[in-house]
């Protein structure tokens, strides 16, 4: 098993498009919530080559509890292999002293949820820092010697102009990232946004969206960054290792409330309720629900969606006989090119990558 997700559920506001497990802090004793992920890492020892901390917001813990959880991991799994650590982390949970902390104890990686640089894209989104405070929290971490630092944005928000995406993708680029995720907002049920799409305040706009996607890709690339995933552009060295293993369906683990793990085969997630999650681990009884076993046509099908996403691309040899013809027919059409080992979409397929999946798939 060579990669960990640590799932931390807590974030300061319950943003109204996510549809993560996630949840205020509320009256949660942190003290036993990090016990209860030190006592399930005890029990899956591994040796990861990479581990990923996601949520929620998992600087939000104290420098005390994050600590303590960075300290308690690093006795519970042989880190000797551990070529990539990151951590992802929004404007106004990180410090001098926790930046530091946390590179001292090996993360090499931080993911800095920005998300966008005006005020009224943040306000549409329910962020709750402001573009100076996000400034701030960036320059704290360029001043520690993480050897990759990550920007995560987001397009096509109700309310957002091409314009301002510009400027948000200028100034992004002009703090000098090594790794820039540009996410297309989706619309995911049981959030507040898909409820006001349904109910008309919002429409979604596969135009719009092409003309903000192509914006980044102009932008990005020509500022040094290689597009190898249609939401992520890294400068040479500095992909997300972590996030390609999901992308090449590769085997992870996961641990905390509601974090999925996928090994041998099975898939299953913890149970989606941190309270109940916390008293279960620290009872020693298992947290796994829904576990099932993936069938051929799943992971075919996973295969057909994420590997098509990335540079790289689909190995030839996943389209059946009778598909062949649709590759000769979408290379015509400029929306692919393939060799004799691997199938990839063009500048002008990325946009529909998800259609153009399903095609090849028969």
């Amino acid at each position: 098993m060579n990669h960990l997700y640590v799932h931390i559920p807590f974030c300061h506001r319950i943003c109204p498009y996510c549809s993560f497990h996630k949840h205020t802090p509320g009256g949660t004793d942190m003290v036993a919530f990090v016990e209860a992920l030190l006592k399930e890492a005890e029990k899956q020892p591994l040796k990861p080559r990479t581990i990923f901390f996601g949520g929620g917001t998992p600087t939000m813990l104290s420098e005390v509890h994050l600590e303590r959880l960075l300290r308690g991991l690093r006795e519970r799994q042989d880190m000797s292999e551990v070529a990539e650590y990151t951590m992802e982390a929004n404007p106004r949970t990180i410090t001098a002293s926790k930046a530091a902390m946390m590179r001292e104890l090996g993360v090499t990686r931080v993911s800095l949820g920005i998300q966008a640089w005006d005020e009224a894209t943040l306000k549409t989104l329910g962020r709750d820092h402001s573009p100076a405070e996000a400034e701030e929290t960036w320059q704290v971490l360029k001043a520690v010697d993480f050897p990759s630092l990550n920007l995560d944005l987001m397009f096509s928000i109700p309310g957002q102009s091409l314009e301002t995406w510009r400027e948000t993708l200028e100034h992004s680029l002009s703090l000098n990232p090594d790794h820039i995720s540009a996410y297309n907002l989706n619309y995911e049920e049981d959030t507040d946004f898909f409820r006001r799409l349904k109910a008309g305040e919002f429409r979604e706009d596969e135009g719009r969206d092409a003309d903000f996607f192509n914006l980044g890709i102009d932008l990005l690339e020509a500022g040094g960054f290689e597009h190898y995933e249609i939401s992520n552009y890294a400068k040479s060295g500095h992909r997300s290792v972590h996030n390609e293993s999901y992308w090449l369906g590769e085997d992870y683990l996961g641990i905390g409330p509601g974090a999925f793990s996928t090994v041998g085969g099975k898939r299953w997630h913890n149970v989606k309720d941190t309270p109940r999650y916390m008293e279960m681990t620290l009872a020693g009884e298992n947290t796994a629900v829904e576990v099932e076993e993936l069938t051929p046509d799943q992971r075919r099908t996973e295969r057909f969606g994420l590997e098509l996403r990335t540079a790289r691309g689909l190995p030839l040899q996943m389209i059946a006989p009778e598909s062949r013809r649709m590759l000769d027919t979408l290379r015509d059409q400029g929306l692919l090119d393939f060799d004799d080992q691997f199938v990839r979409l063009s500048r002008s397929g990325k946009p529909l990558v998800d259609p153009i999946a399903v095609a090849l798939m028969g």
